[in-house]
């Protein structure tokens, strides 16, 4: 029941304001994100797939992303947008992947426009699926949401056509699959932040309640822009995807040098998480019992 309250809400929120969603590639990650206030996250492939110790092209597989999706949400208890890259397949393929995201815990899911195995959306070389293609895929899953959620799982639209044909084309697309029903359009890649106001204006222009996606990556295609101009601009939510990553994988990267150095931790200690801190973001009390998940919003 937890989940579907959470596909309404994440609806309700995104009508509200402008959503700053982090990314969380495991439970932990989720747990501090709610701790610091933020109200909905992004479970991103570049970071489910990174923290595999693999790179961004379809490697792991629907169970890999439900299984990272189940521990966010449990962990969390916040509505969770997550990347399904191309679907994991065509026709029942994709149904089943609304479904086993639903089950698991997302409140919504966006499938994208590049051939199978993708790319990262801030890379070159990327190639598309004819357009007809992925309107046929975002049928089948708004189809399986009205199944799985009374059509509150939101499904959203990602278009890589900035980077292979131009802007034109991606407003283009981006069109269709509104008209094919997604709830959601996400358009990559984009290159300026006029650009990304283009396209908002088109959108909305063409359906006001179209919710619009802008990613936040970073050294990628798009420069940073802040939240309050993605707002002014129209835009219902901005994902931060693998920022939380690749701050904790430098640091990581960092205490290793230290210690190789040193062959002691002792230099290192004051940028650690203590034991009590650790507890806290755990919602742990030794002594008390804990009860699962003891998630941090129930």
């Amino acid at each position: 029941m937890l989940f579907k309250q959470n596909c309404s809400l994440f609806r309700k929120l995104l009508s509200q304001k402008c959503l700053m969603m982090p990314g969380a590639y495991n439970g932990m990650v989720g747990r501090q994100c709610a701790d610091n206030g933020f109200e909905a996250l992004y479970i991103s492939g570049a970071a489910v797939t990174a923290s595999s110790g693999v790179p961004d092209i379809g490697m792991v597989t629907l169970d890999g992303f439900c299984k990272t999706i189940k521990d966010v949400a449990l962990a969390s208890g916040l509505p969770i947008l997550a990347d399904a890259d191309t679907g994991f397949g065509e026709g029942e393929m994709c149904s089943k992947t609304v479904w086993e995201y639903f089950i698991h815990g997302a409140s919504g899911l966006h499938i994208e426009d590049q051939v199978f195995p993708k790319r990262c959306g801030h890379l070159d070389g990327k190639e598309l699926v004819p357009s007809d293609v992925m309107e046929k895929k975002i049928q089948i899953a708004k189809n399986a949401s009205i199944q799985c959620s009374g059509g509150e799982f939101v499904i959203c639209a990602r278009t890589d056509a900035r980077g292979t044909h131009g802007l034109d084309e991606c407003i283009k697309r981006s069109k269709a699959y509104m008209e094919a029903g997604a709830d959601m359009i996400f358009p990559e890649g984009l290159h300026t932040k006029e650009e990304m106001a283009i396209v908002a204006k088109e959108l909305k222009a063409k359906n006001p309640n179209i919710y619009l996606l802008a990613n936040m990556t970073e050294f990628g295609k798009t420069p940073y822009i802040s939240l309050k101009e993605f707002e002014q601009m129209g835009y219902n939510c901005v994902i931060y995807p693998v920022s939380t990553l690749r701050i904790a994988s430098k640091a990581i990267d960092e205490f290793l040098k230290q210690l190789k150095k040193d062959e002691s931790q002792v230099n290192s200690v004051q940028n650690m998480q203590t034991r009590k801190e650790l507890y806290s973001t755990l919602g742990y009390t030794p002594g008390k019992e804990w009860y699962f998940p003891n998630s941090k919003k129930q």
